[in-house]
């Protein structure tokens, strides 16, 4: 039997669970969807889908079975719980984990199932409930190479790309770093903010310039060329573009620095990305090329 005409489960309808699952609803093997919430799952049945009276019923009855709870006390109840899938679903089932996971659940999961054939992958998603219901998410997944293949046709519902980052956990490794950048950055908006606002600047104006100026350049991703972070050696093409940016960068910085103690605001992110700045370019000014 092909892949396709095996069932899909989807355990978990939240906010990014729901748009992600109705995108399977037509899946050509089926859809079978659970959630403690029985509400949430009344909208599937209506449109066609099989609606699960527990996990070992998804467990039981799908090849491909995704899970999107809450947080990692619920990803392992769902898993290896008493009723869960390991103890219900056949050797052969992938299960991927989409929950935000700490660093080494995925890898403790992959272990305590292998045993029954079950594999795991770990396959959390950035582009959020708009990404989820336009089927544009990014999927980050940790598995073998095998099981990533078996996943990626039913993935392509909802993920516009599909990312194999490595082995089990390698996903949700990728996913953590992804959103250090974004809250991260979220912090750094607030100290932005704070600095237009004290210097009288109109702050939905900036947000507009922001969002216009991010869409054309690609914001902090367009930086991320390179397969390492060490140093960019001569000769390749991106050390004289990236020495171009640390120059400008760190006047920018020191400028903002300037400007924010005039005005008697404190810049604790301005202060070290000027120290910073340079190594993240890989273009550190102390390193000795060879």
């Amino acid at each position: 039997m092909s892949d396709d005409a095996c069932a899909v489960g989807f355990i978990g309808l939240g906010n990014i669970g729901r748009p992600m699952a109705q995108r399977l609803v037509e899946w050509p093997g089926g859809l079978w969807v659970h959630d403690v919430v029985e509400a949430t799952t009344r909208p599937f049945g209506d449109a066609g889908a099989h609606v699960a009276a527990d996990v070992a019923d998804v467990a039981s009855r799908c090849g491909v079975i995704s899970v999107m709870v809450r947080d990692d006390a619920q990803v392992h109840d769902v898993i290896v719980g008493d009723g869960g899938i390991a103890a219900h679903a056949a050797p052969g089932t992938i299960v991927a984990i989409h929950s935000t996971i700490a660093p080494d659940t995925a890898g403790g999961l992959a272990a305590a199932v292998a045993a029954s054939g079950i594999e795991i992958v770990d396959a959390p998603v950035s582009g959020g409930a708009m990404g989820a219901a336009g089927g544009n998410l990014a999927a980050m997944v940790g598995g073998s190479h095998d099981a990533v293949q078996r996943c990626r046709p039913v993935f392509g519902h909802w993920a516009s790309l599909v990312a194999h980052m490595g082995p089990v956990g390698a996903g949700t490794r990728a996913k953590l770093a992804r959103n250090l950048l974004h809250f991260v950055s979220f912090a750094a908006v607030g100290e932005a903010m704070r600095l237009a606002e004290a210097g009288g600047v109109d702050l939905v104006a900036l947000g507009e310039v922001v969002r216009h100026s991010d869409a054309v350049t690609g914001g902090p991703g367009a930086i991320m060329l390179r397969d390492t972070t060490a140093a960019i050696p001569p000769g390749d093409g991106l050390r004289p573009i990236f020495e171009h940016t640390r120059t400008l960068g760190e006047k920018d910085l020191r400028h903002a620095l300037a400007l924010g103690a005039g005005l008697g605001v404190e810049l604790p992110l301005a202060e070290l990305a000027v120290g910073q700045v340079a190594a993240a370019l890989g273009v550190p000014h102390d390193e000795e090329y060879s």
